[in-house]
């Protein structure tokens, strides 16, 4: 099995990459792991990666173009664009580490393990254009329910998780057998590209979070069109009540889409439902 992992702090990985199971895996060829500059792929002298958000707000998200060409080197190949889209190979996953993503559970970890190959993208600074998740990843994930200052920690995680569950990891298979989270449904899907169903247009009129829990906002930068998918409009009208608007509508849709447990979880409350 291979992983490939796209990060500003190549650096980083020297420590987790190093040490029991995954240093083992490696130096017996079970799995092979590469680990990718991102800043490779940037065009200016400065070696920019990020850009201020459309529609205002602070800090700074990671570009689409150096994240969709970093993963196009690894694939050897180009992913297409809003015409003509290229499907990955099966057993082939491009998964984005996200504070905004869906829980990382056992059985996602069983689920990667049955692959070829996890590329693994770690977001950065305020977050990552939506772009890379919508278009390029096939999972958005998140290690839990809490904020981290990358995705390069939560990277090692999943692939900590991931390698043990190989079979010849461990050495003894019946390790992993009866252990924490070895049982139950995989809560993302069987779908051929692991994507659930957009959710409804009309969600924020069932929906009233206040104090409920939602997921963040998805984030455009520059460039406005990028391979044919544009930049919200709305982002670009600088009506800023019209903005808070579609920024909550959007993060109420993802939350229904990546962690429903967060609504769910609100239901029956006088401050979460209309």
């Amino acid at each position: 099995m291979r992983f490939d992992l796209i990060t500003i702090f190549p650096e980083f990985f020297a420590g987790p990459l190093d040490h029991g199971i995954v240093r083992r895996a490696k130096e017996t060829g079970i799995v092979e792991i590469n680990v990718q500059d991102l800043r490779e792929f940037t065009k200016d002298r400065h070696r920019t990666v990020d850009d201020r958000p459309f529609g205002g707000g602070e800090g700074m998200v990671l570009k689409p173009e150096p994240l969709f060409e970093a993963v196009e080197k690894l694939l050897g190949r180009s992913v297409g664009d809003a015409e003509n889209r290229v499907p990955l190979e099966s057993g082939t996953a491009v998964v984005l580490l996200s504070a905004a993503g869906r829980l990382f559970t056992q059985e996602t970890a069983r689920r990667y393990a049955q692959l070829k190959r996890v590329i693994l993208v770690c977001g950065r600074y305020e977050g990552v254009d939506e772009r890379v998740a919508e278009h390029l990843a096939t999972d958005e994930i998140s290690v839990g329910d809490f904020v981290m200052s990358g995705g390069e920690l939560a990277a090692a995680m999943v692939m900590d998780a991931v390698v043990r569950l190989i079979p010849g990891a461990l050495g003894n298979e019946d390790s992993t057998v009866n252990e924490s989270f070895s049982s139950g449904e995989d809560d993302i899907g069987s779908a051929p590209d692991w994507r659930l169903p957009a959710a409804p247009r009309s969600i924020s009129d069932q929906w009233s979070c206040g104090r409920c829990q939602v997921l963040d906002y998805p984030h455009y930068t520059r460039p406005p069109s990028f391979r044919g998918w544009d930049v919200p409009e709305v982002l670009l009208s600088g009506n800023h009540e019209e903005i808070r608007k579609w920024r909550r509508q959007k993060a109420i849709e993802k939350t229904l889409r990546n962690r429903p447990d967060l609504l769910n979880a609100a239901r029956g409350t006088e401050s979460a439902v209309e």
